[in-house]
């Protein structure tokens, strides 16, 4: 599963880092259109805090300390730390996930009963991710005209 896993958080990581380059105007990022919750800098900075924390501090020991409500309160974050940011957890997920030999093992975090194992937390973390993933995409095409 290992090869797997890496393959497809880089994957979806590499396509979140596309997605906020395109932003031709920095400050779309922040933008909260009618009917939608969120701006794609706060997705971006949920899924950057998201991952840092579940994946670098809880299975890699980064020591990572995670301020949710930050993560959707924030604003005006300069695409390039933006960016930075992604690439930086692009090298934590793939450090972290190298080190894991054994994906039947219980995940250190018991968030959802019955105690659930490390792939399932993968799978997990990757469906959330293209969650807002696909918001980001829409956000940023629903602003340009591009629908």
């Amino acid at each position: 599963m290992k090869p797997y896993f890496i393959h497809y958080f880089q994957e979806h990581l590499q396509q979140l880092h596309q997605e906020i380059s395109a932003y031709q105007n920095e400050a779309d990022l922040w933008i909260v259109a009618p009917g939608i919750s969120n701006s794609a800098g706060n997705l971006c900075c949920h899924l950057i805090g998201n991952l840092n924390h579940y994946i670098g501090a809880a299975l890699g020991h980064t020591g990572y300390q995670r301020d949710r409500e930050l993560e959707f309160s924030v604003k005006n974050v300069p695409q390039a730390q933006l960016l930075q940011a992604i690439e930086k957890l692009s090298d934590v997920i793939t450090e972290t996930l190298q080190g894991i030999d054994d994906w039947e093992a219980n995940y250190p975090e018991n968030y959802f009963a019955p105690q659930q194992t490390i792939a399932y937390y993968m799978f997990r973390f990757l469906t959330h991710f293209n969650y807002h993933l696909g918001q980001i995409n829409y956000h940023r095409r629903l602003l340009s005209g591009a629908l």
